[in-house]
């Protein structure tokens, strides 16, 4: 019969857990200060036309905006009617980038929504461009925000 007994470490083997939630609530809070919604800075002129019969869209994930307006120059002016997908304008002439930007997303997500922000004062030759380009994308579900009519009816 052996008497040998087996030495313990006298220090403590645990992790202190005590400042864990005040580290966690610091962690929080710090992300919550430094992330940045993005936004989408326009750079053309958006008074969109009124509607009687307006419906709305419920996933929003899905929608990609194109603006089409005139061009806010410095001063608060406005110049000829451009457009804008995300925060680049879009030469008139070569719509074919909008071609291939919408045509990747519709690849990334195929349930695209694509919704034309167009002024009430925008030439509609531009907007039939726009939608022919948008056609050759196979993006083909669109629709045009607009803003509520006075007494308008939410369907």
């Amino acid at each position: 019969m052996s008497h040998f007994k087996k030495k313990q470490a006298s220090t403590s083997q645990e992790i202190p857990t005590t400042s864990m939630p005040d580290i966690i609530f610091i962690l929080l809070i710090f992300f919550m200060v430094v992330t940045v919604l993005r936004e989408v800075e326009l750079l053309v002129r958006q008074d969109l036309t009124r509607a009687e019969n307006i419906e709305r869209i419920e996933e929003k994930r899905l929608v990609s905006y194109i603006y089409v307006g005139p061009i806010i120059l410095p001063g608060g002016q406005y110049g000829p009617t451009r457009i804008q997908v995300d925060d680049a304008l879009v030469d008139p002439d070569d719509l074919t980038a909008i071609q291939n930007v919408m045509r990747q997303r519709r690849t990334d997500e195929p349930r695209l929504i694509v919704s034309l922000r167009v002024d009430y004062e925008s030439e509609m030759g531009i907007v039939s461009d726009i939608k022919q380009q948008l056609r050759f994308a196979d993006a083909l579900r669109i629709n045009y925000s607009t803003r509520r009519a006075e007494g308008a009816v939410e369907m």
